[in-house]
């Protein structure tokens, strides 16, 4: 299935804004899964392409220039493989890496037993039983959270949104002593006001990657293009920088997955 993708992130500063740079994760990669056939990253200023720990790649982009508005588009097509089952391991980091803990994904006492519940035996089978169980804990609610709230916060206030419940389960995991990690791209649905923009959780069982979508509850990579990969949001965020003044920044992101 070939898939088009519009990622567009307006921002608008109420100062001029100058001597900024960005550092932009939205270029996905080719695997197993998924063929990149076309992409392109447009944004002002210069820019520079560089790879991560994670061997995810990104742009550098700095502007020396002042601005009252700015725009990163990501466009391009990708073709999935929608029966693919697992991704073999891909990465040459250990994936025991992805047991470090981070600010967004520790876990108490209560998420461990939540968890040890639905998973006495480490298994597939088992893990989508928690990430069923999961869901229901923890409803879909958008704006309910921000990309600060970390995976304890969340699975106290019972609700998030794809960020969260990604936290939540890869610190149930590492709770478990099971590799998992935080998986940033896209998702193609037939309904138009679904968000494309996506975060989903993959599990290291057998040697292999496997898709756990607690969203949606897809467990199979079906209509996911994966863009980038680390142990939370904070090492796959789409874009992060700094600026010298600018006043107060708005945000818009506009993300379109269509056939083709």
């Amino acid at each position: 299935m070939k898939l088009m993708i519009n990622h567009q992130t307006h921002y608008q500063y109420t100062d001029y804004a100058k001597n900024s740079i960005q550092y932009i994760k939205m270029m996905p990669q080719s695997n197993a899964h998924q063929q990149v056939l076309a992409w392109d990253i447009s944004v002002p200023g210069e820019k520079t392409l560089n790879r991560d720990a994670f061997n995810n790649l990104w742009v550098t982009s700095t502007q020396r220039f002042s601005y009252l508005q700015m725009v990163i588009m990501a466009q391009g097509i990708v073709e999935i493989q929608p029966n693919s089952d697992s991704i073999s391991h891909d990465c040459s980091l250990n994936p025991l890496v992805f047991l470090q803990p981070t600010l967004s994904t520790f876990f108490n006492q209560e998420m461990h037993e939540f968890a040890l519940k639905y998973v006495p035996i480490t298994n597939r089978k088992n893990l989508i039983s928690l990430a069923q169980a999961l869901l229901a804990y923890m409803p879909y609610s958008s704006f309910s959270t921000n990309v600060h709230t970390s995976a304890i916060d969340a699975f106290q206030a019972r609700q998030g949104v794809c960020q969260d419940h990604s936290h939540v389960f890869i610190a149930m995991c590492k709770s478990l002593n099971i590799p998992a990690r935080y998986v940033s791209g896209y998702l193609y649905v037939e309904d138009k006001t679904h968000l494309a923009s996506h975060a989903w959780t993959e599990v290291y069982l057998d040697h292999s990657w496997y898709c756990f979508d607690i969203s949606n509850q897809l467990f199979t990579p079906s209509s996911h293009i994966y863009v980038a990969i680390g142990r939370d949001y904070w090492d796959v965020a789409p874009v992060r920088g700094v600026r010298q003044k600018g006043g107060i920044e708005s945000m818009q992101s506009i993300v379109q997955v269509l056939p083709c």
